[in-house]
């Protein structure tokens, strides 16, 4: 049985066919900032994309040249696994429907050579509420397949709340976690990280959050999903990066750390067919002070806007700024309700890093 409050059931749809704009941009940051002057003389360069699914696409996506360019140039890409691995569906009409998600293992590989994410540089949550849509077995079946392709995984309960990771000189902690759960709790316990208490998580020198977290399709975060960043802020972790919302959602400062709410999907999951607000995803990508004295500091940091375009049988991944002039316009005009700075000639600028 699902957590979700009843609520958040019946307004779904809703939300779906029309993303909020509800709940206010108080006290959120540009889209862009540095926060060190002058920049550190040695950083290190991670970039968080945001869902992975097959649902919107048959084929490997076409590919952008800049947001290649982009995600080519970072040290470390963190994405979030919204689909099991598997080759053949356990829940055949749930996944015909899309209420259950999966992808094969050649689609995984071909859409990440597409999209210019280099497996040895790619760590993959697997700790949402998706997981398990394929049963226990799927399950096993996708931590396989990543291993097989070399892919790092982060969210699994076996390898407790904190992988680290060795980014150039910087030890880097990334914890992932998920808050919603589409299965029974006996099937997620012991299999997928539901903890998001840091008080025991190891310092390193720099923490990551990874979380599944606040309700979707709605671009700004509900008051307890910010008081949760806050307390991760709090004990020690300095960057965090959420999922499940499915549309692009602010950031924030807070004490040392930043926090980018949500980066909607990096590949389509929420069906093949989707309205316009829902198609923005963001790349948000961090540069890390590896100087002594701000070892593991966030330097400076850019979520990079782009789109997802419906092609035939797969999605166009492109820069907001490489759109059409009306579709531009209307692109730019949501995220200028969402950001405080507007974006307009901000997005993924190609030989960026």
């Amino acid at each position: 049985m699902s957590n979700y409050p009843l609520s958040y059931k019946l307004s779904w749809l809703p939300r779906f066919l029309k993303p909020s704009l509800g709940g206010g941009a108080d006290g959120f940051a540009p889209a862009s900032g540095t926060l060190m002057e002058p920049l550190p003389a040695q950083t290190v360069r991670l970039a968080f994309v945001g869902d992975i699914s097959a649902v919107a696409n048959r084929g490997a996506p076409d590919c952008d040249p800049a947001i290649k360019a982009l995600l080519g140039g970072a040290d470390l890409v963190i994405g979030n696994c919204e689909s099991p691995v598997v080759d053949r569906p356990s829940a055949v009409l749930g996944t015909r429907l899309g209420t259950h998600h999966a992808m094969s293992e050649r689609f995984l590989a071909e859409a990440l050579a597409a999209t210019g994410l280099a497996r040895e540089r790619l760590v993959l949550s697997l700790a949402n509420n998706h997981v398990l849509d394929q049963g226990v077995a799927g399950f096993d079946e996708t931590v396989a397949a990543l291993k097989r392709l070399g892919i790092r995984t982060i969210g699994l309960a076996a390898n407790g709340p904190v992988q680290m990771v060795k980014v150039g000189p910087l030890d880097v902690g990334l914890a992932a976690f998920t808050l919603w759960r589409n299965a029974d709790e006996s099937l997620f316990a012991g299999r997928v990280s539901m903890a998001s208490d840091p008080e025991s998580w190891p310092r390193v020198d720099l923490l990551c959050a990874v979380p599944h977290w606040d309700w979707e399709f709605r671009h700004f975060p509900r008051a307890g999903t910010r008081a949760l960043a806050r307390r991760l802020a709090g004990q020690g972790v300095g960057l965090i990066a959420g999922h499940h919302a499915h549309v692009v959602q602010p950031v924030e400062r807070m004490r040392d750390a930043i926090v980018a709410y949500g980066l909607g999907d990096f590949l389509g999951t929420a069906l093949a067919r989707q309205r316009w607000p829902g198609r923005i995803g963001g790349i948000f990508v961090v540069d890390v002070s590896a100087d002594a004295g701000t070892r593991g500091a966030v330097a400076a940091y850019r979520m990079h806007p782009f789109v997802r375009l419906r092609g035939k049988g797969h999605e166009r991944l492109v820069p907001v700024e490489g759109l059409d002039g009306g579709m531009r316009g209307k692109f730019e005009q949501r995220l200028r309700a969402i950001f405080p700075s507007p974006l307009v000639g901000e997005g993924v600028a190609e030989g960026d890093g």
